[in-house]
C-alpha cells in the first residue's frame, strides 16, 4: 500500500530461470565479441564484403548459366543438411552473408560458392595417458576424456584450420599443465575439483574456435610399481596399528569390569555359590564328556579358616 500511495512500484523478483537466461545470453555475446576481435584479418560476419567488378560479373555470368540450364543446374543449387549440421558457405573465397546455413535446404550458386558441412552433435574422446611429475616429485600416468562440440560453425571453420585436432592437443597440454601444480595426493583425493578447472579451462581457450567443452572426466591414475609396494605397506601397518589400539582397548574396559565384578562379589559371599552354580549348569548344558566333582564352598571355607 505504501509503495502504491507514493507511485513507487516494487520491482518483480528476478527468478533462477530469467538470471540463467541472462548469463547465458552475456556468455553468447562475449563469445562472439571474442569470435570476431580473435583475428582481425577474417570477417566472421560477412558484414560489408565486397567482391570487386571481376567478382561481381562472374556471378552474374554464373547466374545466367543457371537460367538457360534451369532443369539441370537446380539440382547443383540446392543442397541439404541434416538437423545436427551446419553448412558455412564461402562466395569467391569470403564467409557468405547471414552466417552458417541450415538445417535443411539452401541453394549455391555452383560456379562462385563452396561449402562445408560442420557437425554440432557432441564429440568425445580420449586423452593418451600422459607421463605428468608431480608437485612432491612423484611420476604418475595419467589419461581422461574429454566432450565437446561445435556452438558455432563459422568460427570452428575460420579461426582454426582443424578445431578437432587443435582441442585435443589442447586437451593434453591442459591435463599436464593441471596436474603439474598438485601433489599426488590432490589428484588422488580431488578429482572433481581438477576436472572442473580442466573444463573451465579447455572452454575459455577454445571459446574463439566456436567450440564449447561440457565435460572432462579424469580415467585412471597409475602409479609406479615401487609406490604401489610403499603405499600398500604403509596402509598395512597403520591397519595393523589400529588392530593394536583396539585390542589394547578392549582388555582394558574388560580389565576394569571385572574388578568392578569382583568388587561386588566380595560384599556378597553367596553370589560366588550362585556363580559356581551357573558355570556348572552352563557346562552341563554341553554334550562333552567332561566330569565334574562339585567340591562345597563351606567345606573349602572351613579348611581354609583352619589353616
Amino acid at each position: 500500500m505504501a509503495s502504491s500511495l507514493n507511485g513507487e512500484e516494487n520491482p518483480a523478483p528476478t527468478t533462477p530461470i530469467l538470471k540463467s537466461m541472462e548469463m547465458q545470453q552475456q556468455q553468447e555475446t562475449r563469445q562472439q565479441s571474442n569470435g570476431e576481435q580473435y583475428n582481425k584479418n577474417i570477417n566472421i560476419s560477412g558484414e560489408g564484403t565486397e567482391y570487386g567488378f571481376c567478382g561481381i560479373c562472374l556471378m552474374i555470368l554464373s547466374g545466367f548459366i543457371i537460367l538457360i540450364t534451369f532443369p539441370v543446374a537446380i539440382c547443383m543449387c540446392v543442397k541439404v543438411v541434416q538437423e545436427y549440421e551446419r553448412a558455412v558457405i564461402f562466395r569467391l573465397g569470403r564467409l557468405a552473408k547471414g552466417g552458417a546455413k541450415g538445417p535443411g535446404i539452401f541453394f549455391i550458386i555452383p560456379c562462385t560458392d563452396e561449402y562445408r558441412k560442420v557437425d554440432l552433435r557432441t564429440v568425445s574422446f580420449d586423452v593418451p595417458p600422459q607421463e605428468i611429475l608431480t608437485k612432491d616429485s612423484v611420476t604418475i600416468s595419467v589419461d581422461a576424456v574429454v566432450y565437446y562440440r561445435v556452438q558455432d560453425a563459422t568460427m570452428s571453420i575460420a579461426n582454426v584450420e582443424n578445431a578437432d585436432g587443435a582441442t585435443r592437443l589442447l586437451a593434453q597440454t591442459t591435463l599436464r599443465n593441471m596436474l603439474g601444480t598438485k601433489s599426488l595426493s590432490e589428484v588422488l583425493t580431488d578429482r572433481e575439483y581438477i576436472s572442473a578447472g580442466m573444463q573451465t579451462t579447455l572452454d575459455e581457450a577454445t571459446d574463439p574456435w566456436g567450440i564449447k567443452v561440457e565435460r572432462v572426466e579424469i580415467k585412471d591414475v597409475r602409479l609406479p610399481v615401487q609406490l604401489q609396494r610403499a603405499m600398500a605397506a604403509e596402509a598395512e601397518a597403520a591397519r595393523d596399528a589400529r588392530a593394536k589400539v583396539i585390542a589394547a582397548e578392549g582388555e582394558m574396559n574388560a580389565s576394569r569390569k571385572l574388578k568392578e565384578a569382583a568388587d561386588v562379589m566380595s560384599e556378597s559371599p553367596n553370589s560366588m555359590q550362585l556363580r559356581y552354580l551357573q558355570t556348572l549348569t552352563a557346562i552341563s548344558s554341553e554334550k562333552n564328556s567332561t566330569i565334574i566333582f562339585p567340591l562345597p564352598i563351606d567345606m573349602v571355607t572351613s579348611l581354609m579358616s583352619k589353616k
